[in-house]
């Protein structure tokens, strides 16, 4: 069972994003960001997200803000989106069926009610990991709130232990230039720059092929990542508001595994 996912980048600033960092639009386009979710059952329910970031050339791999994994800094860590990120939105359901928040409520001059509209009325959780290993879970009650910052952790069914994450995969392969010989004129042809991380998150089976993460369903999903090179940020996703803004849930897919 697997779902995958092509990110695409936010193109509002593209032309000042490629003049910054001295490559052509169609090189910053030509940026490949693969995400798979899939669950698997050994040693123990998880849903596994991995991520596979593909650099066309050597200009954009030498400035890619991109930290070497290191188990020392497997941790929960704040503000991790100041970074290179790779982030994932999950949404849905109580476990009991019911919406979280989804309630009606009463306009100011309490004469008519008005439904939340869904973006702002269901509860979701945010993951943030840094290619080091450094993570953070968040709980939000619904549209960015609380809007406090950092935001509130994710705690696991029992309501004091912060939830956490298990790292599977972490390898890089840098982008190197080669003398191509296989034409009459010699050219130097240049490898991509290929980074994959992959970590895992306890899950539990619900009836009829359904699945949660702590006390909530998972009904949507939506895993993007930022990209910095040097202090030029770039924003993927399957879908983007405008400006970018990964808590849109209009911009989120189904969960469909």
């Amino acid at each position: 069972m697997k779902q995958a996912f092509n990110l695409r980048l936010a193109t509002e600033t593209i032309a000042k994003d490629a003049q910054q960092l001295g490559v052509s639009i169609e090189a910053l386009e030509n940026i490949s960001i693969e995400v798979s979710v899939e669950i698997i059952q050994q040693p123990a329910l998880q849903l596994v997200l991995t991520y596979q970031v593909t650099l066309p050339s050597q200009i954009l791999a030498n400035q890619l803000n991109w930290p070497t994994w290191q188990q020392t800094q497997v941790n929960f860590t704040d503000y991790l989106w100041e970074e290179t990120c790779l982030e994932c939105f999950i949404a849905g359901s109580e476990v009991d069926g019911s919406k979280v928040n989804n309630e009606d409520v009463v306009a100011s001059d309490q004469t008519e009610p008005h439904k939340i509209p869904l973006q702002q009325a269901t509860a979701y959780i945010e993951i943030n990991t840094s290619p080091d290993g450094r993570y953070a879970l968040y709980q939000f009650k619904s549209y960015r709130n609380p809007s406090t910052l950092p935001p509130a952790p994710l705690y696991e069914t029992d309501g004091t232990t912060r939830a956490s994450i298990n790292w599977n995969k972490h390898n890089d392969l840098t982008a190197t230039s080669i003398e191509s010989h296989l034409s009459s004129t010699p050219t130097v042809v240049q490898t991509p720059a290929h980074y994959e991380r992959s970590f895992s998150l306890p899950i539990t089976q619900l009836q009829n092929q359904q699945y949660a993460i702590a006390n909530m369903m998972i009904e949507q999903i939506h895993p993007c990542v930022i990209l910095w090179f040097g202090k030029t940020d770039l924003y993927f996703a399957s879908g983007h508001a405008s400006p970018p803004d990964f808590h849109n849930r209009d911009y989120w897919p189904n969960f469909e595994l």
